[in-house]
């Protein structure tokens, strides 16, 4: 397949080169020092499932200079959709399908806006991975998985053609019987980990093995669970016990990348997490104090890191 990687960070950076190592015909839309070195020596993964190097790279950041693809992946951060989604025209054929792979449950519907719902999947991907440098990734934990479907979703050959690459690239691909179930499960997940994580600066081993805060752990999961289902996603009964399941496995060390962002003083997902549970929770009549709270101690920083604030 011919894929264009729009955002090639630690998500689309990863991915696209386990793809491209594969055979695949992958061209990343990249930005800044990161795209010129991908561009000077190509883009290497660290990873424990092994290390590799893509050499020479596909890199630029003209979509014109690409021309239409058979589908296109999305990278880039949440909060950063609304403003990638207008320059994707040059990549879009007749069949070019867009599957964005962000955290948070918006995505797909700001991507439809633009687009037309006939061209975008929805889609999501569970991985530990960072850019310590320039044309660097680093996979630091977690199965690398993808999932995808139609958005209504029917069955389809091109999520079918788009799976089938991801297995030759060895990466666990799957195509959820529901794909909104699919991606408020992932929701369910990130989001509590990420807020309680940003605001104690505390990694995952710490947020579960505590007792008070494991506790407010779950009791975070229940409000984004319950603005879920209020929303009409048909999240199953056991999905919160899932989800701390998950928390449970994973390395103790493990932290968020809206977490790390906070830390470092760069802009995040905030908006897109746990903003999106208040703002979301609001819409459908539910109160979310904890998600609140985690929001409003969290949105000075935000404020200041966009240069709306200054402290």
């Amino acid at each position: 397949m011919r894929i264009a990687v729009f955002g090639a960070g630690a998500v689309g950076g990863y991915f696209g080169a386990r793809l491209a190592r594969a055979g695949e015909d992958v061209v990343f839309i990249a930005r800044g020092a990161h795209l010129e070195a991908i561009r000077q020596r190509g883009l290497s993964v660290e990873s424990p499932l092994g290390d590799f190097h893509i050499y020479p790279a596909q890199a630029t950041d003209s979509p014109e200079e690409v021309g239409p693809v058979d589908v296109v992946l999305v990278g880039v951060k949440a909060w950063q959709v609304p403003e990638v989604a207008p320059k994707m025209g040059p990549l879009l054929g007749p069949e070019t399908f867009i599957v964005p792979l962000e955290n948070g449950v918006e995505a797909p519907d700001q991507l439809a806006a633009v687009w037309g719902k006939e061209r975008v999947l929805g889609g999501l991907c569970r991985i530990i991975s960072t850019v310590p440098e320039p044309g660097r990734v680093r996979h630091g934990g977690m199965e690398p998985y993808v999932a995808f479907g139609e958005l209504d979703n029917r069955p389809s050959e091109r999520a079918r053609q788009l799976q089938a690459a991801f297995e030759r690239a060895g990466v666990r691909a799957e195509i959820p019987a529901d794909i909104h179930v699919a991606l408020w499960e992932k929701f369910l997940f990130i989001t509590p980990f990420a807020g309680m994580g940003a605001v104690t600066r505390a990694p995952v081993g710490i947020l579960r093995s505590v007792p008070q805060l494991r506790r407010m752990l779950e009791e975070a999961i229940a409000e984004a669970f319950a603005v879920g289902r209020a929303r009409g996603v048909r999240l199953p009964d056991d999905a919160p016990a899932r989800t701390m399941a998950l928390i449970d496995g994973m390395p103790p060390q493990g932290t968020t990348s809206m977490q790390r962002d906070i830390i470092a003083g760069k802009p995040s997902e905030l908006d897109y997490l746990v903003g999106a549970v208040v703002r979301l929770g609001e819409a459908a009549g539910l109160e979310t104090p904890i998600h609140r709270f985690l929001y409003y101690a969290l949105w000075p920083q935000e404020r200041r890191a966009r240069g709306e604030l200054a402290f």
